[in-house]
């Protein structure tokens, strides 16, 4: 594995640790207003990586096989949006602003939920950064190094709002900011863990590489519909959730078109 490719599993990481240390600085958690705000610009930059950095890859993996070509992204996006249910059913977990945890009943701690539910979404960005780094090692997937580098930045860019909804409201439930900076931290430390292992898996597995591709895309995609979505649609002026996920998507197509 490269120094490149190593650096570039490394990014999203980052983003979410830089969004962390706002805890540190900030004496209030953020406002109901700006958690949608920032949760709908993540929401437009995850749809944005699933469409440009990933599905499309993987149907232009998939020409040879003519007008079936789109069945690799229908499948593999199929299985990923089925693998993050299976995760959503059995890992115990608690949305942000949410009063009843999910997944299976435990005696978890309502911050310790917390920090899982997060943890739950970074997975699927973890396996997308992944899967793209492996596309482009194996140099089958039509993926730049370009690309790659722009699903990384566009992830981390959308990990540092996510930092910051993480770290502050654990300190509101009553973490010290130390331990909320922490937690908020190893939240991300998932990412990098999962491309890893996707990086693994996938070069054994090159010649179903557009079906990595796409069921990372599906498992993005069930984040965005399940979770932030309605996080961002809460309460009035959910309008504002709207703006910034349309930002959120012109900017990562804009970082995809740009540097692949």
């Amino acid at each position: 594995m490269t120094a490149e490719v190593v650096l570039g599993l490394l990014i999203p990481f980052a983003g979410t640790t830089a969004g962390s240390t706002c805890v540190l600085f900030m004496r209030k958690t953020l406002s109901r207003q700006v958690q949608r705000a920032l949760t709908g610009f993540a929401a437009g930059v995850m749809v944005a990586a699933s469409i440009w950095s990933l599905l499309i890859p993987a149907m232009h993996r998939s020409e040879g096989m003519g007008k079936l070509a789109f069945v690799p992204a229908v499948v593999g996006f199929a299985l990923g949006v089925g693998f993050l249910l299976l995760l959503d059913s059995v890992i115990p977990h608690l949305h942000l602003n949410a009063e009843k945890a999910e997944g299976v009943k435990s005696r978890l701690a309502r911050t310790t939920m917390m920090v899982l539910a997060v943890t739950l979404h970074n997975i699927p960005e973890g396996m997308a950064v992944g899967v793209v780094y492996a596309g482009m090692l194996s140099g089958s997937a039509q993926i730049t190094a370009g690309g790659a580098l722009a699903l990384a930045l566009g992830i981390a860019i959308q990990n540092f709002p996510e930092g910051a909804i993480i770290s502050m409201p654990l300190h509101a439930e009553g973490k010290s900011k130390s331990k909320s900076f922490l937690y908020g931290m190893l939240s991300g430390a998932v990412e990098p863990v999962a491309a890893i292992v996707t990086i693994l898996a996938a070069e054994m597995l090159v010649p179903v590489m557009p079906y990595l591709l796409s069921f990372a895309a599906g498992a993005m995609m069930y984040v965005v519909v399940e979770e932030l979505i309605p996080e961002m649609s809460q309460g009035e002026h959910s309008n504002l959730g709207v703006v910034m996920f349309a930002i959120g998507f012109l900017l990562m197509m804009a970082l995809d078109v740009t540097l692949g």
